[in-house]
């Protein structure tokens, strides 16, 4: 059952309208400090969903989402960087992450798309010809999985700081103080499915320590679920001090195909549950609790004929998931789109950001909607 909530308000959080080449944007996170201040992050000022333009940008909403600044960009690499997550420690304390992927290919597959722009493809020609001219150190430094942390709200960083994995949303922090990141091993390879890998950092993420690995598991008819299948995952700390995590998965043999299982530790990720599917229609996901208790679960679906921001939410710490709530329907026929992550606003209403065209628009943006839980859900 899908609850439409009167409450929803769309906007949107970049405008590339006078941007004649670099319009695409992607794989958005969002958090919000003690102030009140919004922090939206996106891989932005691309050429398409695979290019070698991608830089890391930051967004800041001093109106609770109405409003958001031109783009900050944190990161510009001589690669793709993409995935951008975000996560505030309190006090000030910021910590984004992202990866970068070395291009062998881009260039090959934009000169082959129909749909790309004489001028776009000249871009790739370009950044291909420069790759040429890196040397080994310049080209192989450039890629992999970072964070980057920021004491002061924001204005300035630290260095980049490598890390064994990566996940679309990064991080998240535990009450201690503790940072948790569930993610997939970084790989080059993009046909080679590491596992999903727990680390942690009691610094503020200059340092990490292995803490575990999510094992395999099968699906409600017995398929294979294992590395191959599942990547892309979230973790958050439940109200008991549970670590809760969902994981993109995908599979023919199941139904839905592309849908969430979750995973659970109570030894701070040293050792994870086998994953359960949930039976959403739709990936990868975000998970967000709320302050009433509930967890809120956000993802995309990607279905032909109901392609939708959604969310289903939990009341009994991730075993059973409730109402699937339409975030933003207004997508028609594109289904480059998704990657939905949710913050808790001062007044209990929630902000999704996400990916996909604003009405009339041929490119992706990154946008934002206002919602509220069910008031008997509350």
């Amino acid at each position: 059952m899908k609850i439409y909530t009167p409450e929803t308000q769309h906007y949107r959080i970049t405008n590339d309208k006078g941007n004649k080449f670099f319009k695409y944007n992607g794989w958005p996170s969002v958090c919000m400090d003690d102030r009140g201040v919004l922090y939206a992050v996106a891989s932005s000022l691309r050429l398409s969903h695979v290019d070698p333009c991608g830089k890391g940008c930051m967004y800041m909403s001093y109106d609770q989402g109405k409003t958001w600044t031109r783009p900050i960009v944190l990161n510009d690499s001589f690669v793709d960087d993409r995935d951008m997550g975000i996560c505030y420690l309190g006090g000030g304390k910021l910590i984004v992450s992202w990866f970068s992927q070395a291009p062998d290919n881009y260039n090959d597959q934009i000169q082959e798309y129909d749909w790309f722009e004489e001028k776009d493809k000249a871009i790739s020609w370009g950044f291909s010809e420069a790759w040429k001219k890196l040397s080994g150190d310049e080209y192989t430094s450039s890629a992999g999985s970072f964070v980057m942390m920021s004491d002061d709200y924001g204005v300035t960083w630290s260095d980049p700081v490598r890390l064994p994995v990566t996940a679309p949303h990064g991080p998240s922090v535990c009450k201690d103080g503790t940072l948790v990141y569930l993610g997939n091993v970084f790989h080059e390879d993009s046909d080679a499915r590491p596992p999903i890998t727990c680390y942690t950092s009691v610094d503020g993420g200059y340092t990490w320590n292995f803490a575990g690995e999510v094992p395999d598991t099968t699906g409600p008819r017995g398929e294979t679920v294992n590395a191959y299948n599942m990547f892309e995952p979230h973790v958050v700390e439940l109200p008991g001090g549970r670590l809760l995590g969902a994981i993109r998965t995908h599979n023919e043999e199941m139904d839905p195909g592309f849908t969430v299982f979750v995973t659970y530790s109570d030894d701070k990720g040293k050792t994870w549950s086998k994953p359960v599917g949930t039976g959403v229609d739709g990936s990868p996901p975000h998970l967000m609790v709320h302050s009433s208790g509930a967890v809120v679960c956000s993802y995309s679906c990607r279905t032909n004929g109901s392609r939708c921001e959604r969310a289903v939410v939990s009341y009994d710490m991730g075993e059973t998931w409730t109402q699937d709530y339409a975030i933003d329907d207004r997508l028609d026929f594109f289904c480059d789109m998704g990657y939905p992550a949710s913050v808790e606003l001062p007044d209990g209403s929630i902000l999704s950001v996400y990916y996909q065209k604003f009405p009339g628009e041929w490119w992706t943006s990154v946008l934002c909607s206002r919602w509220s839980l069910h008031p008997l859900e509350k």
